[in-house]
Formats: C-alpha cells, structure tokens, sequence
C-alpha cells in the first residue's frame, strides 16, 4: 500500500503530496493495521463485558483503552482532511477559499493525531516503575576521565535532589581506595553505584545509560590544550530487599522472573576489605564477592564492616544486573528488525552525549539536541532534564520503529 493511501483513498487528491509524505511517513500501513486490531479488541471486550462482567476482561479494556481512543481521534482528524480536499476540488470559489483557510489546520490536526497513536502503541517498559541503580565508571582519559566519573555522580545526585527522587550510594571508590558513602568533590572515581530508591525511577533514567564524554583543558595540562575523556554510565532496575516491594510476577522464587537466580549459580567469597579505610576495614572478613556462573557476572562490595550487610548490598546488585541482561536478550531479536529497518539500537558501549567545557555545551548525539548551558547540566537542573526528555522521546519513536518493523515481518 502507498503511503498516501493512509490519509486518503484512492481517486482523492492530497494537497501538496510531498510535505504529507514528509510529515505522515512513519504512520505505516503496518503500524495502523495494528493499531486498528487493537481497536477492534476493545469493542469486542466492552460488548462481552456489557453481558457479563469479567475481571481480566475489564484489565484488559483498560490496558487497550488509549489506542481504541487514539485512533478514534485519527479517525476523525483524517476525516476532516479528505473532507478538505474533496471541497479543494470543488467549482464554488468560496467553498475552495474556506476549504484552503482550514487545510493547514488541519494537517496539524492530523500530525498530533499521529503521534498520539503512535504514542498509545509504545508498550510501558516492564522495569518503568522500579527504582533503578546508577553505575559509573571512567573509561579512556585517565585520571580526568575518573574526575569526570564523579562530576556525572553528583550531576545525577543533583538532578535527583531537583526532582524529589531519594538516593543513596551503594559504592563510591576513588583512585587511592577510598570507599565512602557521599560523594566527595574532585574525587578520582572508579566506580561508583548510586541507588534512586524512588518508584519509577528506572523509567526516568534509563535514558542515560551509555558513554559519557567529556571535552576539557584538565587542571594539569600545562598548555592548554583540550583533553577528550569519557566515563560510561549504566542505568539497572533495582529492588529494595528480598520479597519486598509490589512486585507481581517479578518475584525472587518465580524461575520465569527475571529477578530470579538459582543461589546453586552463584559462588560466594568472603574476603577482608581492601584499601584504606579506617582501623576497621582490613581486620575482618567483611568484604563479598558473588559470582554468578553462568553468565561470568562478578560483584563486589566492601562498603560497610558487617559482612551480613555487604551480602545484601551484592545480591541486590547482582539481581539488577542480571535481570537487565535478560531483558536485553529477549530484546535482541526486535534490535535486529530495527536495524533492517534502518533504526540501530544505541548500546552501553556506544558514545551517546558530549559535554564540552570550552564552548559551555552538551550535545546529545541520539536525539540530536544541542544545549549551550553546561553549568545547569551538571547541576542537575532544567536544562538537564530538557536534555533527557529529547531522549526519551527518541527511545519512543526507537520503539515504534521496532513495532513496525515486528508487524511487517509477521505480515511478509
């Protein structure tokens, strides 16, 4: 099916073909055949449910009760515009003169109604409302990619504390071994997790996992010249503790949750903390080290002297981890279609923004969006924020890609 068959029918002239292919090309026959399966669903729940009242029937109502919607309203704005054509065409002058006043309009109309459905197909990510852990590290630069590690640590404590999102760090060890609970400035960072322990935080955040490069003089460069760095950030859901928590079928003893792992795959070490630290650290065995077999996954922790709770810190971000690596197989195969599709999935390894001190600027590099108000970025502040928000709208427009290039593939 031609594109334009989806704004009008045939036989019926587009005004200005070019911009409505510009503007409409990403509502594909593909996409609108499932949105209208969806529709079609709801009307045959809300009949059976007008006979007989049944609570997964009704769940099911809600969940698909946005798209039914969504593509009412497309319906309708779609409508208005063939309308407009049709009186484009017709030989009363004033009926074409009023016809070309609205046909602008309208095709707005029509834009919004576009993205709102494309919008309503977006399934919710399964972790949205979790919290979430931040893992830092530096990468190439040396030592001022590990001062940059912690200027992102406190650029994200800081858009948290904006954003009344409670968090605290699980690890924080600098360059000379310090591990400590708050982060500290100029501090040399080589790994630090920092728990959001908010619901829906991994909703909010997952959208800055990837590489972070920095592009500044460093404090020791003696010339002036500017140094390129990077530290790369990986954004996980967390749970609070062992059966706590609304969870569903997420549930540590379900083998079909992602959260679950067979304790039998896990290898424990008990070990005496490293590092400098105080009187304490290096006289008992506090320090635990779980390594989860099958897939090579290895985490550490030391934070604290009581090794009762260095376990529960570990187990916590072991389950993070491997649930992320679950979800991202199970996504690999929709990543492939995407790719066929011409949209590429943008990866932890992936260079993904760019802060550059000497021109006060942040570029990100997957929604494209440029920012000259560095101080606020790193702050944590608005202007991060409207930084994010590009983003998430393009891992929304990602998905949708991803959902087209799936239905297509099931059609052929």
């Amino acid at each position: 099916m031609d594109m334009l068959e989806v704004l009008a029918p045939p036989g019926e002239a587009i005004v200005n073909p070019a911009k409505a292919t510009a503007e409409y090309r990403c509502i594909s026959p593909a996409l609108l055949s499932r949105a209208r399966s969806i529709a079609s669903e709801h009307a045959t729940l809300k009949e059976k449910l007008a006979i007989d009242y049944d609570t997964r029937a009704a769940k099911r109502l809600g969940e698909l009760q946005s798209t039914s919607s969504a593509v009412k309203e497309y319906d309708k704005a779609r409508s208005g515009l063939q309308e407009l054509q049709s009186l484009l065409q017709s030989p009363d002058k004033e009926l074409r003169e009023l016809a070309q006043d609205d046909i602008e309009p309208t095709h707005e109309l029509v834009k919004q109604a576009s993205a709102a459905l494309k919008s309503s197909l977006v399934p919710v990510h399964p972790f949205a409302h979790l919290p979430c852990l931040i893992e830092i590290r530096p990468g190439a630069g040396g030592d001022e990619a590990a001062l940059f590690a912690g200027d992102l640590v406190r650029m994200y404590e800081g858009y948290c504390a904006h954003n009344g999102l409670q968090t605290a760090l699980l690890k924080y060890e600098t360059a000379d071994g310090m591990v400590s609970g708050t982060g500290a400035g100029g501090s040399h960072v080589q790994e630090a997790v920092l728990e959001v322990d908010s619901p829906g935080a991994y909703g909010i955040l997952r959208c800055e996992a990837g590489v972070h490069r920095v592009q500044r003089v460093p404090a020791t460069e003696s010339k002036g010249r500017t140094h390129t760095s990077a530290a790369s950030v990986l954004v996980l859901p967390s749970i609070a503790a062992e059966g706590g928590g609304d969870m569903g079928e997420d549930s540590f003893n379900d083998p079909k949750s992602d959260f679950y792992i067979d304790v039998k795959d896990v290898k424990t070490d008990v070990m005496r903390a490293s590092g400098a630290g105080g009187q304490h650290v290096n006289k008992t065995e506090s320090a635990i080290r779980l390594t989860h077999i099958p897939t090579n996954t290895v985490v550490a922790v030391q934070e604290t002297r009581s090794q009762v709770q260095n376990r529960e810190k570990a187990w916590h971000m072991l389950r993070s981890r491997i649930a992320q690596q679950r979800r991202e197989e199970r996504e690999e195969q929709i990543v492939r279609l995407r790719r066929g599709a011409g949209a590429g999935k943008v990866g932890r390894e992936n260079k993904v923004r760019t802060y550059n001190w000497g021109q006060q600027r942040v570029s990100d590099h997957r929604s494209g969006l440029d920012l000259r108000n560095l101080g606020d970025v790193m702050d944590g502040g608005e202007a991060l924020e409207k930084v994010m928000e590009s983003v998430r709208a393009w891992m929304a427009e990602q998905e949708v890609l991803g959902l087209v290039a799936e239905q297509e593939s099931k059609q052929s």
